[in-house]
């Protein structure tokens, strides 16, 4: 029988790391007692832990779909995923000289968008759009009560998997030949 994570393990990443910072704070003389209190390095961690979910999904998807995809031993047809390098955790797909860009511009903002070799830079049509409007979609924080992070587009509150699902059908729909 398959074990479930449940909420509770998934989000107790922060007591882990108040422990690590007590001791740190032991072992080095060093007292921070206001961190927890500033919205900007809250916003910092949550957009870090956000980019390294996505990137995480997009992986598992990508490696199901290359998988399913490549099996003639055609590897040109498989999507590829790179670091930006001089960045935290920026990544990019690329496949068919299309780029998919998901890169944290600020603590408080992740954009996304389509880069082709012709230079050409556009954003996932949403919905029955026939074109994009925007050049880049941008996913940004809201700070709620007690420093609660929720990251939204356009108003809306996003969901990793749905996020993860319409801009990689997108790219792979853009980048087959």
């Amino acid at each position: 029988m398959e074990q479930q994570t449940t909420t509770h393990e998934v989000s107790s990443a922060w007591i882990e790391n108040l422990a690590l910072e007590e001791i740190n704070m032991e072992e080095t003389g060093i007292v921070n007692f206001s961190e927890h209190l500033d919205p900007m390095h809250m916003l910092e961690v949550s957009s870090i832990e956000f980019m390294e979910n996505l990137k995480e999904k997009f992986e598992l998807y990508l490696t199901k779909f290359n998988e399913l995809r490549t099996r003639q031993a055609d590897k040109t047809k498989a999507i590829k995923m790179f670091k930006i390098s001089n960045t935290i955790n920026d990544f990019m797909l690329f496949r068919n000289s299309l780029k998919l860009v998901v890169a944290r511009r600020s603590p408080d903002v992740i954009s996304i968008g389509f880069l082709s070799n012709s230079g050409g830079l556009f954003a996932a049509r949403l919905n029955y759009e026939a074109e994009s409007k925007t050049k880049i979609h941008e996913i940004k924080a809201h700070v709620g009560p007690f420093n609660n992070i929720h990251w939204k587009f356009n108003g809306e509150n996003v969901e990793l998997d749905s996020l993860v699902r319409h801009y990689l059908t997108e790219f792979i729909k853009h980048s087959a030949r």
